[in-house]
């Protein structure tokens, strides 16, 4: 098992992070403390979620809460976008960061759902 500092996952999601508190310092402050800050722990609990599903034998459920909870990322992103908070250049930027991710994690449970399959465990996809 890799460490889950190690894990490509892990590192975009945490520069994902990185990137979203430098960009969003132009959002107004009833913004930034609902919003904004929402999106920042939402990615914070995503990073703690792939820390667990990295370091448990049955993975699909938590990888399943993941997708989830990046599908609320990605909508937040968007979101900040259409109010005009981030330029289209810096959504662009911003979705092929979120596109790698959401690959990442797509791609991991699906092979949590085939291991699972073969191991005989009854899983929810």
């Amino acid at each position: 098992m890799a460490q889950y500092e190690n894990l490509p996952v892990f590192k975009a999601t945490y520069d994902l992070l990185l990137d979203l508190y430098k960009t969003l310092n132009n959002v107004p402050r009833d913004l930034r403390y609902t919003l904004v800050q929402d999106l920042k722990n939402e990615l914070t609990q995503l990073m703690v979620l792939i820390y667990k599903a990295n370091s448990q034998r049955e993975k699909t459920a938590t990888l399943r809460k993941c997708l989830d909870l990046f599908l609320s990322v990605r909508l937040r992103i968007r979101l900040l976008k259409d109010m005009h908070f981030l330029s289209v250049a810096r959504f662009a930027e911003l979705s092929l960061k979120t596109e790698i991710i959401s690959k990442q994690l797509t791609g991991w449970h699906n092979h949590s759902v085939k291991l699972a399959t073969k191991e005989g465990h009854s899983t929810t996809i």
